[in-house]
This record gives structure tokens, C-alpha cells and sequence, in this order.
């Protein structure tokens, strides 16, 4: 295969980050380290009990990686869940090229394999959060540099095509069946454009972004690199891809009442966001993330 999407520009390693801490926060060089993981653009290291570092690995990322560390402070008296708040600044120099952040660790595990039992004692607590979060004044967001979403959320039509096409690359990972009803709910989608909405969102929620306790109760929100003013339903779509279709009513009765289109919106984007998952986890040969993604994918598109 040819380059990803999501392959790395520099390629981060432990020995990288121990000279990286040990130059720049001394304080923290007798800390263990520990590689937790690499997502599209960061890759995260535990660095001792209380702390977790976020470093680029992609140069789209540096820019974000700014923005995040000036908003997410910000956000204090809107955020009613744990969030990653930064702590450690670090600067770029010879040995890496880009900036970094260091973080207070937030306790959980990703949400995989949690039942739709478990995950609807989180309705209301997704609820309030994105509530509160899409409150956070604009102007004040753009103050801070957070800029509006460059990423074409609302053009339905491309989207739609794109999807299609990754249909393609997953033949052999999935069933026909599985495939004929993903293609199916993309064919009844016939909105082509929704109007712009202008909300300070997350930009990047899911599964991988969440952070759940032993139950399956969330317990935090990582991972802020896509933070920007944009489509609420960028953040509502977790409405279909976390929540079980049961739950979605109670959701809105918190979050508040939306419009048809941004609930059309909502829902494709908890289909797209999974497949690009699901295609890197086949990249990676990450059998637990595939699988979650299918999953996934097959809540997003049921009826509630």
C-alpha cells in the first residue's frame, strides 16, 4: 500500500522522550516511562503516575498542538467531565523539531467491548458535557486562535462519495451483508449540503478519545488536537456511535433540540469517523479496534 493518512512525518520513540524530559523538565527524568500509543497525529507516553505527554508526530499537528494549549485552560468552568489539562509546555529544538505537552493523567481505559447496558448510565453525562462545551463563546474561542473547521463537515454529497469508496477496501474484512448495509443507509442519504453552525466542538470524538471505569461509565475526554469552531453535529455524532439507539431521545431531551439535518449530519459522521478506524486497524493488524469499529458502525446505522 501506498502512504496512509495517518502515517507519521517522525516517528517518536522512548528513548526520544526520556531525552526529551531529562532536557527540558529535569523534575520528571526519574519518572518510568511508559509508550501508551500512537493516534493520527500524536503519540502519547505515561510519564510516571500522574502525567501523560502528547508529542507529534505529524507537522499538521504542531498548529493544533498550540491551539490546544492555549483554549483547553480556558475551559475550565464549562467542562463538566475530567478533560486533559495541559501542565508541561515543551519547546522543539534539535533533537525534535515540534512542540509538546504534558497532561495530568486521567485514569480508564478506551470503551471497548462495553455493553449497551453500561454505556447508557453515560447519557447524561455526554449530554451536559457537549451542552456546556457548544456555550463556550465564540469570540472568545477565536481570541484564544481556535480557528473555524477547514474540514468540509457539511458537504454530505463528498462525504457520501468518499464513504462509498472506502467500501472498496474493506471487502475483505467484512461481510457482504455488513457491506450492503453500510452502502444501503449511505444510499438513503439524499440531503446534499447542510446549513454552517458555529460552536466551539471537541472536533475528534470517539471511542479512542473516551476514557471509561471498570463498569463502563465515562470517566474523561482526551485528546483536544482538533478542537475548532464548527458543526455541532462533529461532536453529536457521539449520540450514535457511543450511545445505544435507545438512548438518543434521552440524549436530545439534555443536549437540547436540533434540527433534522444536524441529526443526519450527527449520524454519518458516527459512520465515517469508525471506518477510517476501522481501515488503519486493519493497517496496524489491530484485531480489538477493528472489531470495536464494526461495532460501531453497526449501532450508528440502527434505528432507535
Amino acid at each position: 500500500m501506498g502512504r496512509q493518512l495517518w502515517d507519521a512525518d517522525w516517528e517518536i520513540t522512548k528513548p526520544l522522550v526520556q531525552q526529551l524530559i531529562h532536557h527540558q523538565f529535569p523534575q520528571l527524568s526519574s519518572l518510568p516511562i511508559q509508550e501508551i500509543g500512537n493516534g493520527w497525529d500524536n503519540s502519547v507516553f505515561r510519564i510516571g503516575d500522574d502525567y501523560v505527554f502528547r508529542f507529534p508526530r505529524r507537522q499538521i499537528a504542531v498548529s493544533l498542538l498550540r491551539t490546544e494549549a492555549r483554549i483547553l485552560p480556558q475551559l475550565e468552568n464549562y467542562i463538566t467531565i475530567p478533560y486533559s489539562k495541559p501542565l508541561f509546555f515543551g519547546e522543539e529544538s534539535e533533537e525534535y523539531p515540534f512542540p509538546f505537552l504534558g497532561y495530568t493523567y486521567l485514569s480508564g481505559k478506551f470503551p471497548i467491548g462495553v455493553s449497551d447496558e453500561a454505556r447508557k448510565q453515560s447519557t447524561v453525562t455526554l449530554a451536559r458535557f457537549l451542552k456546556n462545551l457548544h456555550a463556550f463563546p465564540v469570540t472568545t474561542a477565536q481570541q484564544e486562535g481556535v480557528l473555524f473547521d477547514q474540514r468540509n463537515l457539511t458537504d454530505l454529497a463528498e462525504r457520501k462519495e468518499k464513504m462509498l469508496s472506502f467500501l472498496t477496501h474493506l471487502t475483505l474484512f467484512i461481510t457482504q451483508e455488513e457491506l450492503n448495509e453500510i452502502a444501503e443507509y449511505l444510499h438513503s442519504i439524499t440531503l446534499d449540503r447542510v446549513k454552517p453552525q458555529h460552536v466551539l466542538i471537541h472536533g475528534d470524538l470517539h471511542f479512542k478519545n473516551m476514557l471509561v471505569d471498570d463498569t463502563g461509565k465515562l470517566t474523561g475526554i482526551i485528546d483536544w488536537g482538533d478542537v475548532n469552531i464548527g458543526h455541532p453535529a462533529c461532536d453529536l455524532s457521539i449520540a450514535y456511535s457511543f450511545l445505544p439507539p435507545a438512548s438518543r431521545h434521552a440524549f436530545y431531551e439534555i443536549y437540547g433540540e436540533v434540527d433534522e439535518e444536524t441529526q443526519i449530519l450527527a449520524r454519518m459522521i458516527a459512520v465515517y469517523i469508525p471506518m477510517l478506524i476501522l481501515m488503519q486497524a486493519i493497517n496496524d493488524k489491530e484485531e480489538a479496534i477493528a472489531l470495536e469499529a464494526k461495532l460501531i458502525i453497526q449501532r450508528a446505522i440502527a434505528n432507535s
